[in-house]
């Protein structure tokens, strides 16, 4: 997932992927401790789209609070 594409989705979307991606990251963790997951990197990539979601989240939210001011 690209940062590039994240910017065109609206707060609330971005904050259900936040949630959906956690829930995945959840099965991937726990499908790796059961020696049930094949590709691992899933875990990794989901991580980083995580980290994506929250970067954009927190950019918003200051922007936000510095047109109040």
């Amino acid at each position: 997932m690209k940062a590039k594409d994240l910017r065109d989705r609206g707060t609330e979307d971005l904050r259900e992927l936040e949630k959906s991606l956690g829930a995945d990251l959840f099965q991937y963790r726990f499908k790796n401790n059961t020696n049930r997951l094949d590709d691992t990197s899933l875990i990794r990539k989901t991580r980083r789209d995580i980290a994506r979601v929250r970067s954009l989240l927190a950019e918003r939210e200051r922007a936000a609070n510095t047109e109040t001011r």
